[in-house]
């Protein structure tokens, strides 16, 4: 334990990680380098650098990386419509490489010999951390103190802060939430508590981003979304970057209800859980992208893109996103966004996200003229289909002649 002189922290200033903080200076007498990364979570983040000085801690990091995050994670995520297990827009996954590059970053720049986390080993966060950590340093020394204490309860870390004279926020019983929450500019996440029941319906009281249906406005709002290479640039003509975009999307999002799901995932290191989202900007891109590319992607490398999205999905939520493989599929889906540019209009309406138009002046694959039901001028000579339908149908035919049953 002596060889660790210095250590970078993944530090929030909550309960648990001011806990490890200490642990980490009495179990392995080191120096805590401690990390805060503003992702957009809406908490006040001054907070945590006078509670780790308060703890002894000298080097103190607080980034704003909210522009970075969308622009360099978020978004080129979106680009391939990702979504895992068919409902989760992967707001806690897409996060966790950008912290893990940070705290590498910052080790490099201390010659901190390792980084610690406060994930659990039940769970998938301790996977993408340390995936990303290895990718990029990998002669970093880990530590998880899930792993390795034995602090096992809130109690049991209460505990330990009264006999370590560490100050605790909302400690008083009936203060904490009963639910374990992320957040960042992505989304907000539940789990724990009720929720650890699936057939339990949570609380109206849990949501914190988005109005219910019942209670979204009774007329729908409209959105409209310009895309260059695939990305939003722009939302109702006002030109917006990344962070912004997402910003103005959650707020019209969460007024209409947008963005709830309620959903049991298959997590990396084996168990099924249950969780509870609030992604009201993510759900509205997801809808407007595949909206844009409906009209300016050819139709195979549409397709091709669809059967690459699962495993890419599960690259980014399994904790892969720097691996070699996701690289090459991230270069190809991006070449693929070349054309992706015009603008789509989207109807918000009680927890509903409805495309109502899409267009895109010079990239646009649609033509109305061959298309159209009424006369196409001679666009389209319709006897050309008889011999596509039978040279389709030949192996068809000819397994029918052999007596085969389908």
């Amino acid at each position: 334990m002596g060889e660790i002189d210095k250590v970078v922290l993944s530090y929030s200033g909550g309960l648990d990680t001011s806990v490890i903080l200490k642990w980490l200076q009495e179990t392995y007498d080191c120096e805590v380098v401690t990390y805060t990364a503003d992702l957009g979570q809406k908490e006040e983040l001054e907070s945590a650098r006078e509670k780790a000085a308060s703890m002894g801690v000298t080097e103190i990091y607080i980034d704003d990386v909210r522009e970075e995050f969308v622009r360099d994670f978020v978004f080129p995520m979106f680009r391939c419509n990702t979504i895992y297990e068919g409902e989760y827009l992967l707001g806690t996954s897409i996060a966790r490489p950008l912290i893990a590059k940070r705290l590498i970053d910052i080790s490099n720049e201390t010659g901190a010999q390792a980084i610690a986390h406060g994930a659990t080993g039940k769970g998938n966060d301790q996977v993408r951390f340390e995936m990303g950590a290895y990718a990029l340093r990998p002669d970093i020394r880990v530590i998880a103190p899930w792993r390795e204490w034995d602090l096992s309860s809130r109690e049991s870390l209460m505990e330990f802060c009264e006999n370590h004279q560490i100050k605790v926020d909302q400690k008083h019983e009936g203060e904490k939430s009963p639910y374990s929450m992320d957040a960042n500019l992505l989304h907000i996440s539940y789990e724990g508590g009720i929720l650890e029941d699936p057939n339990v319906e949570p609380e109206e009281s849990m949501w914190l981003w988005t109005v219910s249906p019942e209670a979204a406005p009774d007329k729908p709002a409209y959105v409209e979304l310009t895309y260059q290479a695939g990305d939003v640039t722009k939302i109702d003509g006002v030109a917006m970057s990344p962070a912004e975009a997402l910003t103005h999307l959650n707020k019209i999002g969460g007024e209409n209800g947008v963005g709830r799901v309620d959903i049991v995932e298959n997590r990396y290191v084996g168990m099924k859980a249950r969780g509870c989202y609030e992604t009201p900007g993510g759900t509205i891109l997801l809808k407007g992208h595949r909206a844009i590319e409906s009209i300016t992607l050819d139709r195979e490398l549409a397709h091709l893109k669809d059967e690459l999205m699962p495993r890419y999905a599960s690259l980014v939520y399994n904790g892969y996103w720097w691996s070699a493989e996701r690289k090459a599929m991230q270069a190809l889906i991006d070449d693929s966004q070349q054309y992706v540019n015009g603008t789509t209009r989207l109807k918000l309406y009680k927890g509903n996200v409805t495309v109502v138009g899409r267009e895109s002046v010079n990239d646009s694959l649609y033509d109305s003229d061959v298309v159209t039901f009424e006369d196409d001028a001679g666009a389209y000579d319709q006897s050309d289909a008889e011999g596509f339908i039978k040279l389709n149908a030949l192996r068809l035919k000819i397994a029918s002649k052999k007596g085969r049953k389908f």
